[in-house]
C-alpha cells in the first residue's frame, strides 16, 4: 500500500530539540530550569494582568494585524508601524523568510554556531544551508563574506548569538551588510538585544531604515518572559513585510499574547529590573565557573557557554549529574559543541545551587 510521502529532503532534516523542561522523577524537589534562556524574574505583573483580562475574550479571533501591539512597538523603538509585522514567536519569521526568498538550488548562509533553526528553515524550503566558520565562538565577518556565492539568497546573523552568547559590534555588522550583494537578504536576529549593555552594539534597526534587503527580528520570549505565549516581530522593508503577510497565518498571534506583550512594553521598570539582575549575575557566574576549571567565553546575554576540560564525556556526565540534583541545563552536542553546556541565569538561590553542584562535580572528577 502506498502512502503520502514528504518531498525530497524533508526527512533529512534533524528536528529541533529544545532544552529539557522537566524531569521524569524529581522526587518532589523543585526543578531548577536553566536550559532555555528564559528570563529569571518572569513577566511583568502588568503583562500577567493583561493576559488574564484578554483570556476572558478568547471566544473571539484575535486582531489579525496585531494593530495595538505594532503601535506599541513603534512607540517604544521609534519605528514605522507599517514596517512591523508580528508573529508567532520570531521563529515564525525565521521559518517563513527562506520559504519566500530561497528554494532548490539556492543557499542560506549562517555562522558555525548559529541558532539551530536556521539550517532547518533552509532545508524545509528546499534550499541548501551553508555554515561559515567562527573564530573563538564569535561570528567572523570575513569568513561569512567568503562563503557568499551567486546562489546565496539569505544570510542569518544571530547577534547576540545563541548558544555562544557572543556579539559583534555595529561596525562589523555594517561591514557584513556592505559586503553582501544586493540580492541577498540579511536577517539580523536580535532576540537577546535587551540584555546587551555594550556601547558598540546595535540591535540593527538603523540597518533596516534605508535598506531594501535587511530585516531585524525580535522576540518577547526572552527579557520580557512571555515565551509561553509565542510573540515575536520583525522590522523590515515594505516589500519584505508585504511578502510575509501573503504567506503567514491569518491570525498568527493569539489575543492573550498580543495583550500581554503590549502591556509588557508599558512597564519599563520591570524591564530594567530584569536587565539589572542579569547584569549582576552574568559576570559573577562567569567568574565562579572559571574558578572551578571551566572554560567560559565572554557572554553579553542571559546565559553562558561552559566548556569542560575533560571533553564531551565530562560535559555529558555533568549534565546528568545536574539533572540528578533537579537542575536542568542545555547539552550542546547538537550545536557541534559536545564539550559544552549552556546555562542561563536564574534567581539568586538557583544560581547558588547550580554553582555549588558544579563545584562538587568538578571536585570529584
Amino acid at each position: 500500500m502506498t502512502a503520502p510521502a514528504p518531498r525530497a529532503g524533508i526527512l533529512d532534516i534533524k528536528a529541533y530539540v529544545p532544552g529539557r523542561s522537566s524531569l521524569t522523577d524529581s522526587r518532589g524537589r523543585r526543578v531548577i530550569k536553566l536550559s532555555s534562556n528564559e528570563s529569571a524574574l518572569g513577566p511583568s505583573p502588568r503583562a500577567i494582568e493583561a493576559a488574564r483580562t484578554a483570556a476572558a475574550g478568547v471566544v473571539r479571533y484575535p486582531d489579525g494585524s496585531s494593530h495595538d501591539l505594532r503601535q506599541a512597538i513603534a512607540r517604544c523603538w521609534d519605528l514605522d508601524p507599517d514596517r512591523i509585522i508580528c508573529s508567532n514567536g520570531s521563529d515564525e519569521i525565521l521559518q517563513l523568510l527562506p520559504r519566500i526568498y530561497a528554494g532548490p538550488g539556492d543557499e542560506v548562509l549562517y555562522s558555525q554556531y548559529g541558532f539551530a533553526i536556521y539550517p532547518i528553515a533552509a532545508l524545509a524550503a528546499g534550499a541548501t544551508p551553508v555554515s561559515a566558520p567562527e573564530r573563538a565562538f564569535r561570528v567572523d565577518v570575513e569568513a561569512m563574506l567568503a562563503a557568499v556565492t551567486d546562489r546565496t539568497k539569505l544570510v542569518f546573523l544571530a547577534n547576540p548569538n545563541n548558544p555562544t552568547g557572543s556579539v559583534i559590534p555595529a561596525g562589523d555588522v555594517a561591514r557584513l551588510r556592505a559586503g553582501l550583494p544586493n540580492h541577498v537578504l540579511l536577517v539580523i536576529d536580535s532576540a537577546y538585544a535587551e540584555f546587551v549593555t555594550r556601547e558598540d552594539y546595535t540591535a540593527g534597526a538603523e540597518f533596516v531604515h534605508d535598506s531594501a534587503n535587511t530585516v531585524m527580528t525580535r522576540t518577547f520570549s526572552k527579557v520580557y518572559s512571555l515565551a509561553g505565549l509565542r510573540v515575536g516581530w520583525m522590522y523590515g522593508p515594505p516589500a519584505v513585510v508585504d511578502a510575509l503577510h501573503r504567506v503567514r497565518g491569518p491570525f498568527n498571534v493569539n489575543a492573550v499574547g498580543q495583550a500581554a506583550a503590549t502591556a509588557a512594553l508599558d512597564d519599563p521598570d520591570h524591564l530594567q529590573r530584569a536587565i539589572e539582575h542579569n547584569g549582576r549575575w552574568l559576570p559573577q557566574l562567569t567568574r565562579r565557573l572559571r574558578a572551578i576549571g571551566l572554560d567560559v567565553p565572554e557572554s553579553v546575554v542571559n546565559f553562558v557557554l561552559a566548556r569542560f576540560p575533560g571533553g564531551p564525556s565530562q560535559a555529558t556526565t555533568a549534565e546528568r549529574f545536574l539533572a540528578s540534583q533537579a537542575i536542568l541545563v542545555r547539552d550542546l552536542g547538537a550545536y557541534g559543541i559536545p564539550d559544552g553546556l549552556r546555562i542561563n541565569i536564574g534567581l539568586d538561590d538557583e544560581m547558588e545551587a547550580l554553582i555549588d553542584s558544579l563545584t562538587h562535580f568538578m571536585g570529584r572528577t
